[in-house]
């Protein structure tokens, strides 16, 4: 049943070596390009980690690029969109601002591209900087969104409406799912990871109950047709996301049931109560221990604040 198996050892792979080695050190790696609507296409990497799956609308008004993974696969990605279009990026919108779907928004600023991202996202940038190999700094002003919202904003591009919708206290507290409401086609972002146990990132102001409800959300948006970009993992639909989300609610119920049991998290890890998703779901950046550690802590954290 496991067909990404192999995916998973992949990206776990480069998930360990942090993604900074040199494109040329690198297996070789592309991205291969899927139309999933009329101009509508999702980049997504071949032969090794490439970054989160990409989203790109190309059409007579210009082209809106949706993440943009990190600096060493910046060539393979320019290959990849000059084998769709000649014309230069108009809008890049930012689903959520981690490094391996924002990672390149310096270069394409600097080209001339206008971001697009939640009000939170540019915050972060701001404040929290990016990553560097001596540690967090500022994010350069190319960098930045020079477009924000803070529930939702709407394009009228290229014959294809789409919504940029925030889903709250999700993945992170900045995220964006982006909603192609004619052609059908959903990119979930982070939110939403094929087959695979999520990350959510708690240091960032995303929340178990947040991710759940940014999933609801995005069934509610989908019928039986609907074509679904995730974040992470092969391209999906309803069936898929609806897989992901009736997981995550029980694994919650599994972990609250321990927590509110008193029971701490070593005890709680050692019982190894998502034994059961582990074939399945586990791969090695979010292993079944650290899914059962950040479902703890998020539980914990949300019983500490009742409390008070």
């Amino acid at each position: 049943m496991k067909i990404f198996s192999a995916n998973k050892v992949l990206l776990t792979s480069a998930l360990l070596l942090t993604g900074l080695s040199q494109a040329k050190d690198e297996p070789k790696i592309s991205y291969k390009s899927t139309e999933v609507g009329a101009g509508i296409y999702m980049l997504a990497g071949e032969g090794g980690f490439a970054g989160g799956n990409i989203g790109l609308l190309v059409g007579e008004d210009g082209v809106v690029l949706i993440d943009d993974s990190m600096p060493p696969f910046l060539d393979i990605l320019n290959q990849a969109i000059k084998g769709l279009t000649d014309k230069p990026i108009d809008f890049l919108i930012n689903t959520h601002v981690h490094g391996d779907h924002i990672g390149n928004n310096e270069t394409f600023g600097q080209a001339g591209s206008y971001i697009v991202a939640h009000d939170n996202l540019r915050k972060h940038l701001v404040t929290k900087g990016v990553k560097t190999q001596d540690g967090m700094a500022p994010a350069p002003k190319a960098a930045l969104p020079v477009l924000t919202f803070s529930d939702e904003m709407s394009f009228h591009f290229n014959g294809q409406p789409a919504k940029a919708i925030h889903v709250p206290k999700a993945h992170t507290d900045g995220d964006a799912i982006i909603h192609f409401n004619q052609a059908n086609v959903i990119h979930a972002g982070d939110t939403f990871f094929n087959g695979l146990f999520p990350y959510i990132d708690l240091e960032s102001g995303g929340s178990v109950d947040g991710f759940i409800n940014a999933q609801i959300k995005m069934i509610s948006l989908s019928d039986n047709n609907t074509t679904i970009i995730p974040g992470h993992g092969p391209l999906s639909d309803k069936k898929g996301l609806q897989a992901a989300v009736d997981m995550l609610i029980d694994a919650k119920a599994i972990i609250s049931k321990h927590a509110k049991g008193g029971l701490s998290l070593e005890d709680v890890l050692k019982a190894n109560p998502l034994q059961k998703y582990h074939d399945d779901w586990n791969w090695g950046f979010i292993t079944t221990e650290r899914m059962t550690t950040q479902l703890y802590k998020d539980i914990s954290d949300g019983q500490q604040d009742h409390s008070h």
